[in-house]
């Protein structure tokens, strides 16, 4: 989903929301409309003793009054033993006529949730089914679950159920928890109009009465509130996504006429988009459906699974890409909960980024991320949401959409291109999630086997902590003769909540008179003292220059002598560790002196030499490459998992640390 702000403030519920300008355009497409709603859904996030198979929702609309009735066939399977009764989410303004399984069965309907007697107890893993006959005036919660209205003076019905919506409208269960592996959307409403929906369409049912029936096919699993209608009289723009020398998909926008002519060069971006996305992400996940737009009168986009719903008269490409980019992150792999809702919007927003620099090079992606930053920072709280009673809560734009893309830009500098977007393909393709849902821990657990290490610091502080890193960075530099030059460097963190300051690696660019040199030191104390040896005469440090972190920094020659300690030798713990198959050694030397590093097995056979030789004073790195073989415990890959140590002596100085190979 994609928010647009019409109005810089707007009244709503007593409240007054003002937004900060990003620029006309951009701010209008950026920030969130924000609504507060009464959510009893809080403390029932659906039955847990059934698991969806199958909907087919049958129903015929009408817009003015405001109208739905019809059956809706509920398919599940047990999860329990005797299962005699279940739960069904349905707003308590519609009324339910009947419930068929066979027979007619009895039911409760209270507190917006149907109790259905079922006709017999049901064994553990046996499937069922239900027929709920039900009709009234649907409710309208959240961001407009189901609303009417007109266009250019025509009719228009549309619905948009996130988070909670869905049972407004329609008896399921309303959790993003529980995927229905298919659904057919048949819906009844006025012949002068056309009724769009997800997946296939297969026939269209003239009723001669002045109605007809548009009967879709979703055959891809699909959460609750993921299922929409868009009914209007929409003009169609076709395209096709061309996605092999012989295969080709539907790309179907259904837009108000009035607004087509203007929009159309944008909507033709969209099948650029599904190559970009297909490229980097893997295949469209629906690629035997279809993709398309239908315009609806809610101010933003919605991704309904295959068929996005976009407001406005002007549609950007921002908007277009986020919403496309949700059929892989949000539809194919779903949050499970709404707490978790980041790995949707987070990683849609993110995708912006991606298509910007597809089109526009790294000098785009760098513009949208240092946009993105600045409003990241205004992010109050974890992402990870702890209260989902509120829309504004769970659809925060500066905590949700912005933090949450630029962890995945941080998580990117930290692995680096090649493993991020096969760690993002991993997530997309892992059958424990592709077509169903995910927590962050279950994508921190795919990024971890494909980085080979651990990020648990990473996870913690960033979806878990609050705020973001402030740095004070102080350097000197002194020449060693022969043209070299001594750089000491102190990094200092203000006192944070949670964490307390940040762990993270960070990039040094030091400049000197013959070129640059680009070091990456692994910041994990609130105040931390590194010294580098380069060549030449040192001009400027640039401080995490390709602006890999979210933060605030202030860089200045002069530092304070208690804030680097520089006299002592320094063993530093290798990084990434655990590693699979490279890592880093750090070290420091306080003088110019001989220094041996080599890597030892756990019964202390020498398994290789890192470094034998006379080293400068200062700050050194060696990569350790576990992939090539050199002696000692190996395979023919290179070494065995398992523990090693690595030891360092210079002069009368020697110290060990344990490093961790996990293939």
């Amino acid at each position: 989903m994609k928010m647009l702000l019409l109005l810089s403030f707007l009244l709503l519920n007593g409240m007054m929301f003002a937004q900060d300008a990003r620029s006309e355009i951009v701010q209008s497409e950026r920030k969130a409309f924000e609504r507060k709603m009464n959510l009893s859904k809080v403390t029932y996030p659906g039955d847990s003793t059934y698991d969806v198979q199958y909907y087919k929702l049958n129903v015929y609309v009408i817009h003015t009054p405001k109208f739905i009735g019809g059956n809706v066939i509920l398919s599940a399977k047990s999860l329990k033993d005797n299962l005699a009764s279940i739960n069904i989410d349905l707003q308590n303004t519609l009324t339910v006529d009947s419930i068929i399984s066979g027979t007619k069965i009895s039911f409760q309907h209270a507190n917006n949730i149907i109790t259905a007697q079922l006709e017999k107890p049901y064994a553990l893993n046996e499937t069922f089914s239900l027929e709920i006959y039900y009709h009234g005036t649907p409710g309208s919660s959240g961001f407009g679950s189901f609303e009417t209205g007109y266009h250019n003076g025509v009719k228009t019905i549309y619905t948009l159920s996130e988070p909670y919506g869905a049972s407004d409208w329609w008896p399921c269960k309303d959790t993003p928890a529980d995927k229905a592996d298919s659904a057919d959307i048949w819906i009844r409403c006025d012949s002068s109009l056309k009724a769009i929906s997800n997946g296939k369409l297969t026939g269209v049912a003239n009723h001669k009465d002045g109605t007809f029936t548009w009967k879709w096919q979703e055959r891809y699993p699909i959460a609750q509130y993921l299922i929409s209608m868009a009914i209007s009289n929409f003009a169609e723009y076709q395209q096709y996504f061309n996605y092999s020398k012989t295969d080709s998909m539907p790309v179907i926008h259904y837009i108000y006429p009035e607004y087509l002519n203007q929009n159309k060069t944008n909507l033709g971006k969209t099948t650029n988009m599904l190559q970009v996305f297909s490229d980097k992400f893997g295949l469209y996940p629906y690629i035997k459906e279809k993709y398309g737009h239908a315009s609806f009168g809610w101010g933003g986009g919605m991704e309904h699974q295959t068929i996005t719903s976009l407001g406005g008269s002007n549609l950007s490409i921002d908007l277009i890409s986020h919403e496309l980019a949700h059929q892989w992150f949000g539809d194919k792999v779903t949050c499970k909960d709404w707490q978790n809702i980041w790995l949707n919007e987070g990683f849609a927003t993110f995708c912006e980024a991606v298509y910007a620099e597809a089109v526009g090079g790294k000098a785009s992606y760098d513009s949208y991320v240092s946009t993105s930053m600045f409003y990241a920072k205004k992010a109050v709280g974890t992402i990870y949401v702890k209260d989902i009673s509120t829309v504004d809560e769970i659809f925060n734009s500066y905590r949700s959409y912005e933090k949450g893309g630029i962890v995945l830009h941080m998580l990117r500098g930290i692995v680096g291109d090649d493993k991020f977007f096969t760690l993002m393909r991993n997530y997309l393709n892992d059958p424990r999630y592709a077509y169903n849902v995910a927590t962050t821990e279950d994508f921190q657990g795919v990024v971890e086997s494909v980085y080979g290490s651990s990020l648990d610091y990473f996870f913690k502080e960033w979806i878990y902590g609050e705020n973001f890193p402030t740095y004070t960075v102080k350097w000197n530099t002194s020449s060693l003769g022969n043209g070299t030059s001594n750089v000491n460097l102190s990094i200092a963190q203000t006192k944070n909540s949670t964490p307390q300051f940040f762990t993270m690696p960070i990039q040094i660019n030091i400049k000197t008179s013959l070129g640059d040199t680009l070091f990456t030191v692994f910041n994990n104390q609130s105040t931390q003292g590194f010294s580098f040896v380069v060549n030449g005469t040192v001009s400027a440090i640039q401080f995490d220059p390709n602006n890999l972190i979210l933060k605030n920094a202030s860089v200045a020659v002069g530092i304070e002598s208690d804030k680097l300690v520089l006299n002592k030798f320094e063993l530093y713990q290798n990084y990434p560790n655990p590693f699979n198959p490279e890592t880093v050694i750090s070290y420091q030397l306080p003088k110019k002196d001989f220094v041996s590093l080599k890597i030892f097995d756990v019964l202390g056979k020498e398994v290789t030499v890192l470094v034998n030789k006379e080293n400068e004073a200062g700050f050194h790195q060696v990569k350790f490459d576990a992939s090539a073989l050199s002696g000692g415990i190996s395979t023919k890959g290179g070494y065995a998992s398992g523990v090693y140590f690595y030891v360092l002596q210079s002069g009368n100085f020697s110290e060990s640390k344990k490093l961790i190979l996990l293939k």
